[in-house]
């Protein structure tokens, strides 16, 4: 495969797993330039990582050797950036989530169906060896069918996390706990299950963090496969615990729990795959291994040059995200919400 010429747009707090997996990858992927606003981070992610620096965001996309930008800004600019990459002709994979409005996130959807480009989301939970493993299992019956999950993303972050400018609001961000940590939890609970229909909820700003958005909520949920589901997330779990995916079949019982896989089948039989490396998540946003952001990153390569979805593409996150809209909405309304369909 031909390596893929990259260009990067945003050189803050999620550029380090990125560096380092294309650091593996540079058969598959050449960084031809980087870019931020803020010459202090060029300069620093030339030094760290030896990333060549653009002379500007125009100059990026209009170099033809890049032929996809990694865009690793803080999400409410996410659209933006991707309308003007998609207009140069360019593939976009994103940092989670697609962008912190509903509205413009399906927007990007249709904007790269219509340029004919390709849009990947950095959701790499999905790509952990333990998830996947999981995945497979389920798609050969292994477990039977499923009568209830659950999820809980028991995380803790102090405030100097929160005090951060735009940390937290709905503006930067697009909301608090949902959006910016237990999305990725929940994107591989959708996945595994099949989707959610409709569901109720609670969120509260608890007293441990000053911050606009939520970092508690629960959640009961209906799979669409007709189980039952319940979900806990928080950033206020201190001193916070691996996040953990449970799924009940007829079957066995299949456990997620930070990055590690365990089943336990009604016939005795049990399966264990531990995890080789942090996973991260706790109560460090950092400290996990980049393994999972490799397979992504040469996932998405591998996709445009086959010009197929990867993985994770607008789509799935777009899914993703009108759950998580859905939860926040059940919980403003104190009723039942259904999630919609695509």
């Amino acid at each position: 495969m031909t390596a893929l010429g990259l260009g990067i747009v945003g050189l803050g707090m999620a550029l380090p797993p990125h560096a380092r997996a294309l650091a593996d990858l540079r058969d598959q992927i050449h960084v031809v330039a980087a870019w931020s606003p803020s010459a202090e981070r060029r300069q620093a992610a030339a030094a760290a990582y030896a990333l060549p620096e653009a002379a500007s965001l125009d100059a990026l996309l209009a170099d033809p050797a890049v032929e996809a930008i990694l865009v690793l800004t803080p999400p409410h600019v996410h659209a933006e950036l991707a309308e003007r990459a998609f207009a140069a002709g360019k593939h976009v994979l994103v940092e989670k989530p697609l962008d912190v409005s509903l509205e413009r996130a399906a927007a990007m959807v249709a904007q790269a169906a219509a340029a004919g480009s390709i849009l990947g989301v950095v959701l790499q939970h999905r790509y952990r060896e333990a998830t996947r493993t999981l995945q497979a299992m389920l798609r050969a019956g292994e477990l039977g069918t499923i009568q209830a999950a659950s999820c809980t993303v028991p995380w803790w972050r102090d405030q100097a996390y929160y005090d951060a400018p735009g940390r937290g609001t709905r503006a930067r961000d697009g909301g608090g706990v949902l959006m910016t940590q237990a999305i990725h939890a929940l994107d591989v609970f959708r996945a595994l299950t099949g989707g959610v229909a409709r569901v109720a909820a609670s969120a509260r700003t608890t007293a441990l963090h000053r911050m606009e958005c939520e970092d508690h909520v629960a959640a009961t949920m209906t799979l669409t496969g007709g189980g039952i589901a319940s979900l806990v997330a928080s950033t206020a779990t201190f001193p916070g615990y691996p996040e953990e995916i449970r799924l009940i079949g007829t079957r066995g019982v299949a456990t997620l729990s930070g990055g590690a896989l365990h089943i336990a089948g009604l016939d005795g039989q049990s399966f264990e795959l531990a995890v080789a490396a942090p996973s991260g998540g706790g109560a460090e946003p950092m400290a996990f291994s980049h393994e999972a952001h490799r397979a992504l990153l040469l996932d998405f390569a591998q996709a445009v040059r086959a010009h197929r979805n990867p993985l994770v593409d607008g789509v799935e996150a777009l899914r993703t995200q009108r759950l998580i809209e859905a939860i926040l909405a059940a919980a403003a309304s104190g009723a039942w919400q259904d999630v919609p369909p695509d």
